[in-house]
């Protein structure tokens, strides 16, 4: 490279990152895209990197150098083989001398690229030469050097911490791991000493630095810190979305420092004297400190004097309040918090000094945080965790441990803290209303909402009679002032009434919506365990369930009798289904083991041999649940059960337009009739028949919003479920067949349209409203009996129709959706169910329709230009379900295939050659591009070489070499699954050839005449497994490994021309390698494709590639 290309180099590095234009050597414009494209073909050979070291010696432009350290990282990992070990330490070498001459000049994203570039280095050398695992030394002269040196240096050792503990892509795990837990044997904990001994030079000042530079020196060091105690010291994978974290695992030779006071002391003084993000990152710092094992402390006394320094800390902080005005430095510290006693047990906090002391201040902390709670809604669930695991210990402490009064201490101050946060979140209420939109809502924080009430039932249930009261007493004068203020507006609506009454329900229906879910979260964390059944809690449960209830009837009674113009606000009417949920799972699993259900006080017999074996008594947990219901005062089971179904007929009927409300509404449905208790129940209640007898526009409206078309299926999937349940027909009083007449009405009317009026506006709703509900009755349908109910139906009245459909509306997404999502449905053959017998054509005229509307659909699509606005919404989402829908007939194992060509009956070949046109029709990069295109794409192509082999022979030679050209990029494709099914498809056709390539068959001969016409066809194939099993990413290598063997026999030369090539490009010492590699691989094999010859074959080119990669070069 010289002078002028460095120029132009420049200048496309200009163009890149600035989108300056710029011209090249001809005057030609080059726009951002090509510049990129230009500069990328730097990365694309090792040949490059002198070029890239000339680019780092002699440009100015930062650019540039971006460009030239990227490249070189690329170019290294790739390459790694092709230097040898002195070449390796050159390299690393040379950046980092480029690192200490001209680092402090640099931009920082230069800076950062080069540092990734020597730990990168570092990583893969790491067993090459010592001189790579001297890298720490390295760095200490660095942070020895210039201030700014010393932040160079730190960022050395961020990075590589970094490095050594994520994977590389490209690198196998063992490999990643065995570096890993070198690095952490050898020079982890040599890196953490040197960001502490950072930290102790900055609070002695013993760094003479500006400001700016001391703030980066300690928030580098500090990072440090956090990063050697996050490191993944066993191989565990942490996941690193979560905040909460594990036990820290270090290493027995870290206990002098872990276990040396100073060093928590610095970090709390640290905390203490500086600023976020320093601040949090040292509270960060500590937490990971307090989160290390148990094992690292050789005695108890070591572990509590060590847990003793932690809570003086913690006490100091929160006499000071100190830092907590920083967001970050309060949810760190509340992080702290929690984690504390996540890590030490109860009995070994009520030993430590000051422990009285401690929790009243963290008592007085949570309710200020509570109070405050617009400040730290995702902090508080921290405090909760904390109560939470304070009070799930009690059991396992004996009281005369530790301080006396240790027990009534914590009582009452869990008291004090949930009736801090009944009363601040009932307060909360007021003050968003007031604020105008200036606070948000915490009941609309989905994620803190959920955090909270997780954590609520354990510390309410704690004191649970005193904290059921507090509730109570809040409870039920808001219930009176809600009947009140209803009284005064009757059946208006809250927008409509006087502003005052309007903004006094407001109030009042939050209040209860926060009440409400506090119940359902409470009610919910009811334990059946035989250590707590003979609590009493159901008592307790039941005066929170009655509230609940009143409440449910309250808002029913206002809703039906407005005829819904009278609503509730829409997170209320979510609070009450959320507590339906949780009384649901606690309550409605026994309901089946009663013997009366009209009366819940008669006598309670035992289902099950046992217990009739042993008293022919009621068990324990049926006199709780007897007890329960006694209690609740509203009636027996089948009441309750109403009255929620019930409530849940009125939300489908008064809320159509709430698709959240309808949602879960239809879920909770949905649960109930998937228990198996509950279920039973459901199908005695008239609310149910009603809904088996009405599930139309007529009576749900919710079933006529465009917005609701998903939760058709979903209803009439519930409801088709209790219907073929045992009984379900005989309890409901209804048949399949009169439950599926409404929707078969509107299909036989649809029907009878002319294709005029089919293709009209007005039939749009009916046929999506019609295929969406069919749907659903056929996810339901799990045997072959019921299978048979709907198919008799189906056929021959309504199934010839959906070709007419498919014509008709051939470019009207939402309607071919939603036949086609149906026909998919339909056909899949999950659990056996499209099982006909032996005499039955009804398989045939399964696939015979399905292929008239895959063909319908197709031909249409095909002849239909391509949109030029959103080509998947428009073209390609119907196409990839279409060809879903023909994969499940094809591979459904329920039609014999032969019968269409003895019998000349097109069907088949008319939707293979519909599907292969679609396939062909698109281009290769938008097939990848698109995931569910793609896969069902190469699943059809899959299928298509598996089970018609003869008709993909039968095709002209350029459309099988279009279609084995996307087989080969399918191969190489990110996604596993798309290179496992173009694997399989190249192991049938070479399976096929191996087998029959002597036999005097037409296909054999169209085989040979294809491959006359590309006789590299086998040859590309084998090159492109080979090169992805030994220099791909290890996602790929079981997806590639089936076709080798059969491709191998199926043409041994392109083995053989494929081996002298890789033997031919190595070194002469890794061609005698690589030759021997070889050999071991074929010892042994036999030319045979049966399956112990395959596996044999699979265990070898396992330990193969194992073998060569550690050796090859590209």
């Amino acid at each position: 490279m010289d002078a002028q290309q460095l120029a132009q180099v420049e200048a496309l590095c200009e163009s890149l990152y600035t989108g300056t234009p710029t011209t090249g050597e001809n005057g030609e414009n080059i726009t951002r895209n090509e510049a990129q494209s230009r500069l990328l073909s730097l990365q694309s050979s090792a040949d490059y990197i002198p070029q890239c070291q000339y680019i780092l010696d002699h440009s100015q432009s930062q650019y540039a150098l971006l460009v030239a350290s990227n490249s070189l990282m690329q170019l290294i990992t790739s390459h790694w083989n092709n230097f040898t070990v002195p070449q390796r330490i050159d390299i690393r070498n040379y950046i980092l001398a480029y690192l200490a001459n001209q680092g402090p000049s640099l931009q920082d994203f230069v800076t950062i690229s080069l540092i990734r570039l020597v730990c990168r280095i570092t990583k893969l050398g790491w067993f090459d030469d010592k001189v790579h695992r001297e890298l720490a030394d390295d760095v200490t002269k660095f942070l020895q050097a210039t201030v700014d040196h010393c932040i160079l240096g730190l960022k050395i050792l961020n990075q590589l911490v970094d490095e050594l503990n994520l994977p590389t892509t490209g690198r196998t795990l063992t490999q990643h791991r065995k570096t890993s837990v070198s690095f952490r044997d050898v020079c982890l904990f040599k890196v953490f000493q040197l960001g502490l001994t950072t930290l102790k030079q900055l609070q002695t000042r013993a760094i003479v630095a500006d400001a700016r530079q001391e703030a980066v020196i300690g928030e580098q060091a500090l990072g440090l810190t956090v990063r050697c105690l996050n490191f993944d010291f066993i191989g565990t994978n942490p996941d690193e979305s979560t905040e909460d974290v594990g036990t820290i695992q270090v290493p027995t030779s870290w206990r002098s420092v872990l276990q040396d006071p100073s060093t928590i002391e610095l970090l709390f003084e640290f905390y203490k004297n500086t600023e976020p993000p320093r601040s949090s990152k040292a509270m960060e710092a500590i937490i990971l400190l307090c989160s290390v094992r148990r094992s690292l402390f050789p005695t108890d006394k070591d572990r509590g004097a060590f847990l003793g320094r932690v809570m003086t800390g913690i006490r100091s902080l929160l006499s000071n309040q100190t830092g907590f005005a920083h967001q970050d430095n309060y949810h760190q510290f509340c992080r702290l918090l929690g984690r504390l006693k996540a890590n030490y047990q109860l009995s070994e906090l009520v030993k430590a000094d000051g422990y009285l002391e401690w929790l009243e201040q963290a008592s007085n902390f949570t309710v200020q945080s509570i109070r405050n709670w617009q400040y730290c809604t995702n902090s508080i669930h921290y405090l909760l965790a904390l109560w939470g695991r304070l009070v799930a210990a009690v059991p396992y402490v004996r009281p005369e441990t530790g301080v006396q009064g240790h027990s009534e201490a914590l009582e009452k101050q869990v008291l004090t803290v949930v009736e801090a946060y009944i009363e601040s979140m009932l307060g909360s209420v007021e003050m968003v209303i007031n604020s105008e939109g200036g606070l948000d809502d915490p009941l609309e924080d989905e994620g803190s909402l959920k955090e909270q009430l997780d954590r609520l039932p354990i510390i309410a249930r704690f004191k649970y009679s005193e904290v059921a009261q507090i509730i109570l007493n809040k409870f039920d004068p808001l219930l009176n002032q809600y009947r009140q203020a209803l009284q005064h507006i009757n059946t208006q609506s809250t927008e409509n009434a006087p502003a005052d009454v309007s903004r006094q329900i407001t109030i009042i229906e939050g209040q209860l919506t926060w009440l409400t879910y506090m119940i359902g979260c409470i009610v919910g964390g009811h334990s059946w365990s035989s250590a707590h059944l003979a609590d009493g809690d159901e008592t307790i449960d039941a005066s929170l369930s009655r509230r609940a209830l009143q409440l449910t009837q309250c808002v029913d009674y206002r809703l039906t009798h407005s005829n819904g113009a009278g609503r509730a606000e829409p997170k209320l009417e979510q609070s009450l289904l959320f507590y339906f949920q949780n009384f649901r799972r606690v309550y409605m699993f026994m309901w089946d083991q009663v013997a009366n259900p009209s009366s819940v006080s008669n006598s309670v017999s035992v289902v099950g041999m046992m217990a009739s074996k042993l008293d022919n008594g009621p068990s324990t947990k049926q006199k709780v649940y007897q007890r329960m219901f006694e209690h609740l005062g509203m009636g027996d089971h089948t009441t309750v059960a109403n009255l929620i179904v019930t409530k849940i007929g009125n939300n489908l009927k008064y809320w159509p337009e709430e698709t959240e409300i309808i949602q879960k509404t239809l879920d909770l449905l949905l649960d109930m009739a998937g228990g198996y208790s509950s279920s039973k129940l459901l199908l005695t209640l008239d609310t149910v028949k009603f809904l088996a007898r009405h599930h139309t526009e007529d009576h749900f409206p919710f079933l006529a919003a465009p917005a609701n078309v998903r939760y058709r299926t979903t209803f009439h999937a519930t409801l088709a479920r209790l219907l073929l349940s045992p009984n379900g027909a005989e309890k409901l009083g209804i048949t399949f067949e009169v439950f599926v007449e409404p929707i078969l009405n509107n299909l036989k009317m649809l029907g009878n349209l002319s294709p005029s009026d089919l293709r009209n506006e007005a039939a749009r709703r009916p046929l999506i409203g019609a295929f969406r509900d069919l749907r659903g009755i056929a996810s339901s349908l799990h045997n072959r009996k019921s299978y048979a109910l709907l198919f008799e139906l189906m056929h021959p009245n309504h199934l010839p129709f959906m070709a007419k459909v498919a014509d008709a509306w051939h470019d009207q997404v939402d309607v071919i959706v939603s036949l086609l999502r149906f026909l998919q449905e339909f056909c899949h053959n999950k659990a056996n169910r499209v099982n006909f017998d032996q005499s039955s054509p009804n398989g045939i005229l399964l696939f015979r329709a399905t292929s008239d509307v895959v063909c319908a659909f197709g031909r249409r699509l095909l002849a239909t230009p391509v949109p030029d606005g959103d080509l998947y919404k428009q073209r390609y989402k119907c196409m990839a379900i279409s060809l879903t829908v023909l994969n499940s007939a094809l591979s459904g194992n329920y039609v014999c295939f032969g019968v269409f060509a003895l019998y000349n009956d097109p069907c088949l070949e008319n939707a293979l050659d519909v599907a292969l046109q679609m396939i062909l029709s698109v281009p290769i990069e938008d097939a990848l591009a698109y995931p569910k295109l793609c896969k069902a794409y190469f699943a059809f192509i899959e299928i298509f070489f598996r089970h018609h082999i003869k008709s993909v022979l039968a095709l002209e030679t350029p459309v099988l070499m279009q279609l084995m050209n996307s087989v080969h990029e399918g191969l190489q494709a990110s996604d596993p699954q798309m290179s496992q099914f173009c694997s399989n498809a190249i192991d049938h056709l070479a399976t096929f050839y191996f087998e029959n390539m002597n036999k005097d068959k037409i296909e054999v001969h169209n085989l040979k005449k294809h491959l006359a016409a590309q006789p590299n066809l086998f040859s590309s194939l084998t090159s492109t497994l080979f090169n992805l099993l030994l220099f791909g990413a290890p996602q790929h290598h079981w997806a590639v490994i089936k076709p080798m063997l059969s491709l191998m026999l199926s043409d041994e030369s392109s083995f053989t021309s494929y081996k002298d090539h890789l033997i031919s490009t190595q070194t002469p010492e890794n061609q005698q390698n690589l030759n021997e590699a070889f050999q071991k691989l074929l010892h042994d094999v036999q030319r045979s494709l049966d399956n112990a010859n395959r596996e044999r074959f699979t265990q070898k080119l396992v330990t193969f590639r194992v073998a060569v990669r550690g050796f090859l070069t590209l």
